[in-house]
């Protein structure tokens, strides 16, 4: 009865520490996304600097097969190269010694000096909770309330350690016990592979090291004991990494879990070769046979992953032959839409990057859409057939990455919890709806044009040059919408509403002086219709642009987020020196020489 309740004790206290781990994990990830985002994005071809990004990055997540899904992710979507992936594999394997590290607090003893008594696990725990959850309950900002979820998950994970050594504290007194890990102590490689087993079943290398450090609460572990487990923990979480890395991914994508599996056994041969012989040499004779606490435990898997990683960097080329002999490359496959890259679902791991990586996918939509108006507009000068399938492929492709953004947002919002990505997530999923839009515009021009040719209607020579310089003035807006979106740039942002104004007045403008024409019968009805049509579509697409730009303003501006019909009313009543000056200069562009054209 009392190893049921034992076992029942160690599996509850280890339910609360994989808890209180996940939940510090998604608070520092959420407090961060950002910072992690520009970190991923920045990162150069040195493998130096990629090592120092995998240990961040992972000290953020708290996973290093986190951080790896993450940069499998990354791969498939064209940012990362795999011999970048290499290098940041390396240095996941030293973030994730962080947890270890904070968990050698239950060594500290506080005798003698009452201050250490806060940082003692049973009084820090119960300190962190308490100012966890005033964070999360009482105080309304984000950033307070990340704050609140990172104590939260801290005083759970200790909560869980104190439950699990408590658990095993019996065992300090048990001959089987000392027994059983005195055979252990004499075959290291049994040891490799009850720590690689047990991290296949637990799935978290730090959840099992975090166990080997409650053990050690016992007394009765010895170095020689420990070593070879910590080892084959570092093997065991090479296998998940493997499993998720080959489930529909790239080449690149499997060829990045077999070289963290190939850095992690050759680390554990050599480091377990060198320590037998050292061992064996009578080197360092008090260490073999000494008690383990948790803190040399945590000093040992540092040590372990540094100077593997560190010794394995100049080998860098070697690991990434070893991975493309294992996964070799195919007959080279045409990927139909590789835009669509960017949309993988391993990066949801981390919405902001995730986030970020739509926000590149609309602006190639982006550019499609400009590109078919353009096409669509050259049309009415000479119909051809060949340019009217390019701009249909064009419609299809932006119909189909609209789904596809789409379900990939619905399925990414599950994920979001940061109130900045919740408003970046809800103006990508109205951008993307826009820019469809836009492209639906260039197939009505495109219809009419054809109409146009197959009557053999043509626009009188007057209502043509408008149409161009109109043509002109929507180009230019659907430029400038590209060009925000692709640079992230609120300053092009604000160039849009003037001309969307602009754009207006000369719709109304112009309808007014094709009435007039129709009414003397300078143009035929037809093409007047058609006139007409294409002034409505024309108005429309700017709308979209300024939408667009409206959306993203609004991500750093709370008034225009609340109501941006309202903003724009103030906007164009009046204006600001920047609009002013650029809804004037636009006139001049676009408006006064409409006004010049004599009919």
């Amino acid at each position: 009865m009392d190893v049921i309740l034992t076992t029942i004790k160690l599996l509850g206290g280890l339910a609360m520490f994989l808890y209180g781990m996940e939940i510090m994990g998604d608070g520092l990830k959420q407090g961060s996304g950002n910072a992690l985002k520009k970190v991923l994005g920045r990162l150069t071809h040195n493998t130096i600097m990629g090592v120092l990004t995998g240990t961040l990055v992972t000290a953020v997540i708290q996973s290093s097969t986190a951080t790896i899904v993450l940069t499998v992710g990354l791969i498939g979507a064209g940012i990362l190269s795999f011999r970048q992936a290499v290098s940041i594999v390396m240095g996941a394997n030293i973030g994730t010694t962080v947890t270890a590290q904070l968990i050698r607090l239950m060594d500290i003893d506080s005798s003698g000096a009452s201050i250490l008594t806060f940082f003692k696990p049973d009084t820090l725990a119960p300190i962190a909770l308490v100012i966890g959850i005033i964070l999360v309950m009482f105080v309304k900002k984000e950033a307070s309330k990340n704050v609140g979820i990172i104590a939260l998950g801290f005083g759970i994970l200790f909560m869980g350690l104190i439950t699990m050594t408590d658990a095993v504290e019996p065992l300090s007194g048990s001959e089987t016990f000392k027994n059983v890990l005195s055979y252990f102590s004499s075959a290291p490689l049994l040891g490799i592979v009850v720590g690689l087993v047990l991290t296949v079943i637990v799935q978290s290398s730090s959840a099992m090291v975090g166990i080997l450090q409650a053990l050690s609460s016992t007394g009765d572990m010895t170095f020689s004991l420990v070593y070879p487990i910590i080892m084959g923990i570092n093997l065991g979480t090479c296998v998940t990494t493997a499993l998720v890395c080959s489930i529909g991914s790239s080449k690149d994508a499997k060829r990045t879990g077999i070289v963290h599996i190939v850095f992690n056994s050759v680390g554990t041969i050599a480091f377990m070769i060198a320590m037998t012989i050292i061992q064996k040499l009578g080197y360092f004779p008090g260490l073999w046979d000494s008690t383990a606490n948790s803190g040399a435990i945590a000093d040992f898997q540092t040590i372990f992953n540094l100077i593997t990683a560190v010794a394995l960097i100049p080998f860098v080329n070697i690991l990434v032959k070893i991975a493309c002999k294992f996964v070799k490359d195919d007959i080279e496959e045409e990927v139909t839409y590789p835009e669509l890259l960017a949309l993988d679902k391993k990066l949801m791991i981390a919405p902001a990057v995730a986030l970020g990586e739509v926000t590149k996918f609309a602006v190639s939509m982006a550019g499609i859409a400009k590109d078919n108006i353009e096409l669509s507009l050259e049309q009415f000068k000479k119909y051809d057939e060949a340019r009217a399938e390019k701009i249909n492929e064009g419609e299809e492709k932006l119909d189909y990455f609209t789904d596809c953004a789409d379900n990939y947002l619905i399925a990414l919002s599950d994920n979001i919890e940061l109130e900045g990505d919740k408003r970046q997530h809800n103006i990508l999923m109205q951008c993307i709806r826009d820019l469809e839009r836009i492209g639906d515009y260039a197939t009505n021009f495109d219809e009419m044009a054809k109409k146009m040719s197959d009557a053999d209607l043509v626009f009188s020579e007057s209502a043509q040059k408008e149409m161009d310089i109109l043509g002109d003035a929507v180009q230019e807006i659907l430029r400038l919408t590209v060009e925000a979106l692709e640079n992230e740039n609120d300053y092009i942002a604000r160039r849009i509403e003037p001309l969307e104004e602009v754009i207006d007045d000369m719709v109304l403008l112009l309808k007014n002086r094709h009435t007039a024409r129709l009414c003397q019968g300078i143009c035929s009805v037809k093409s007047g219709l058609i006139f007409m049509d294409m002034l409505t579509y024309f108005e429309r697409a700017a709308d979209q642009c300024s939408s667009i730009a409206m959306l993203m303003l609004s991500k750093n501006n709370e008034e225009i987020m609340k109501n941006h019909h309202l903003y724009l009313q103030e906007l164009h009543a009046y204006g600001d020196e920047m609009y002013n000056a650029e809804h004037e200069n636009r006139k001049e562009q676009y408006l006064a020489p409409l006004e010049t054209i004599k009919f």
